[in-house]
């Protein structure tokens, strides 16, 4: 089961079903409207110590690899997260694929010997974002400001490759093998649940409680 942070090291044939699915390329299976499935007991939980509402943990399956995205509606704003991090280590960025948070900061280091260049841009646009040389030991801060997929890469050695998705909410992760995901820390309210995965975008939109939520259909 894979809980919602930064995720990293996915395998590189998932990049071109996220990229035409994400991004609107591919159209989209829109299911019918469903409620997260919760026990009387759970509907009935009670506000927190402080008299705040309990958070929620939302779970399920999906296929396996999917991309599974959970979006508040209306957005909402979410605590900033810890900075994440794209290293350059044994010529190869590490990690392979990282998912950040559109609006927050990103760091991009070398822990190589040598020089590297980081060289971003917007996969569906080709619009650059940045291109800039990090020495050994040095490290680069960019913030995207538009959710999208980005294709990184160094110019100077070009092997080396890796993909960001920038996201406008905390709760993005990736199916296992057995196709399970999972959320914590979901406060309440109604969220629509994307899955992507071989071109095509599945929804569904659930009411989020307090407790234990289980999102059902994507399978």
């Amino acid at each position: 089961m894979r809980k919602s942070h930064t995720i990293g090291g996915v395998r590189t044939f998932l990049l071109a079903a996220i990229v035409i699915a994400v991004f609107g390329i591919a159209g989209c299976s829109k299911a019918p409207s469903i409620s997260a499935a919760q026990s009387p007991a759970e509907q009935a939980a009670p506000a927190g110590p402080t008299g705040e509402p309990r958070l929620g943990q939302v779970s399920g399956t999906a296929p396996s690899g999917s991309i599974v995205v959970l979006e508040p509606t209306p957005p909402r704003e979410f605590p900033a997260p810890d900075t994440p991090v794209m290293d350059q280590v044994s010529l190869t960025f590490t990690p392979d694929m990282l998912f950040v948070r559109t609006g927050h900061a990103v760091d991009f280091r070398n822990s190589d010997d040598t020089l590297h260049n980081v060289h971003v841009g917007n996969s569906e646009t080709k619009e650059p974002s940045f291109n800039v040389a990090i020495p050994t030991g040095a490290a680069y801060q960019y913030t995207f400001t538009k959710d999208g997929f980005y294709h990184v890469s160094c110019d100077i050695h070009p092997a080396m490759s890796a993909e960001i998705i920038s996201v406008s909410t905390p709760f993005a992760a990736v199916a296992g093998g057995d196709g399970r995901f999972a959320f914590a820390d979901v406060p309440p309210g109604t969220y629509v649940v994307r899955a992507i995965v071989s071109g095509v975008k599945t929804e569904r939109t659930v009411e989020v409680a307090a407790g234990v939520n289980t999102v059902a259909g994507f399978d």
